[in-house]
């Protein structure tokens, strides 16, 4: 499943707005850049870049999401440079072959888009790296078990901002969805292919 073409590395939300001086800024991020950084350089045409894409403005968000871009406000278009919606430039690079792909919600599953892509593409497994560990990796990867993927998580090369819940989803994952997740290191994948 992870040999050939019938996977896809699946890069959460590396990007500016998480990797600088903002609020949601996320430590750990340089720390697994060298990791995602190895992947991405190596299997470009099959990673997925995803962006959090925050709405202009907080009225304009969805349901319950519209009392939390009230509270982050200055995480929304309005008032975030544009440039801190795209991924790091290393990565940015890297596009084309690598594709990004925009959501407005945690999981990129929510509207069929990706997929819809990946039920054309053949694809079987899913290889999951980037941030937040706790929030939108953790979301991927249980819409990618709801749809049937076979799910890799690379535990050197997912990071959070908080480490007691960075554990817990990695424990959570590794413990209880064993038949349709695992979790490895970079090396230890790498050396399967």
């Amino acid at each position: 499943m992870f040999g050939g073409r019938s996977w896809r590395h699946l890069c959460i939300d590396m990007q500016r707005m998480f990797a600088e001086d903002t609020p949601w800024h996320v430590d750990w991020m340089e720390q697994v850049r060298p990791q995602i950084e190895e992947i991405s350089g190596r299997y470009a045409d099959l990673t997925v870049f995803t962006r959090f894409v925050p709405p202009l403005t907080g009225a304009e968000a969805p349901g319950a999401w519209r009392q939390y871009f009230e509270k982050w406000s200055m995480m929304t278009r309005e008032h975030l440079p544009h440039e801190m919606v795209d991924i790091l430039p290393i990565f940015r690079r890297m596009v084309p072959p690598a594709q990004v792909f925009d959501k407005r919600a945690y999981s990129p599953w929510a509207d069929g888009r990706l997929h819809q892509q990946f039920q054309r593409e053949y694809v079987e497994g899913i290889v999951l790296t980037g941030g937040e560990t706790d929030v939108c990796v953790l979301a991927t990867a249980f819409g990618a078990m709801d749809l049937g993927y076979r799910i890799l998580v690379l535990s050197d090369a997912v990071c959070s901002g908080a480490d007691e819940t960075h554990d817990a989803a990695l424990k959570l994952l590794q413990d209880r969805f064993s038949l349709q997740l695992d979790v490895c290191t970079t090396d230890e994948f790498l050396s399967r292919l």
